[in-house]
């Protein structure tokens, strides 16, 4: 997958989120991150934000997640003694629901596959093509 190819596929997500409906709607990213914040604007007024408390596996989905949240004007914290791959934050359920966390989701999924690849690459170019997994043995001794 090249660079643009991810980038166009961002979009795409971004867009299917932002509930966009027109070829016009589609081509105005900047209009699909508007309504989204308008979406919780309104969803926060019947729905109160509450604190939630996110598990990230790794450094690339925290920082993902994190530019997620602030994309949609939302501050990500963590609490003294927490650790580095919790994220807080005060949103709205249906928002976290709906459109954050399923968003993400999907963010994450085309992202791991970009970044699988792309080491793959690196390491079969640079250190070894044999990309098998390593031997399993049946028993505990080493042959």
């Amino acid at each position: 997958m090249r660079e643009q190819d991810l980038f166009d596929k961002l979009r795409k997500i971004e867009r299917l989120y932002a509930g966009a409906t027109t070829p016009g709607e589609k081509e105005a990213a900047a209009d699909a991150i508007a309504r989204i914040k308008r979406r919780m604007g309104e969803t926060a007024k019947v729905d109160q934000p509450v604190e939630y408390k996110f598990t990230l596996a790794d450094g690339w989905s925290r920082k993902l997640f994190i530019a997620l949240l602030r994309r949609y004007s939302l501050k990500p914290y963590r609490r003294a003694r927490q650790r580095r791959n919790t994220v807080m934050a005060r949103v709205p359920r249906t928002f976290v629901e709906n459109t954050l966390w399923p968003e993400f989701l999907e963010l994450s999924d085309v992202l791991q596959a970009y970044l699988d690849e792309v080491t793959e690459g690196v390491i079969a170019r640079a250190i070894h093509a044999d990309e098998g997994d390593e031997e399993i043995l049946d028993d505990d001794r080493l042959e």
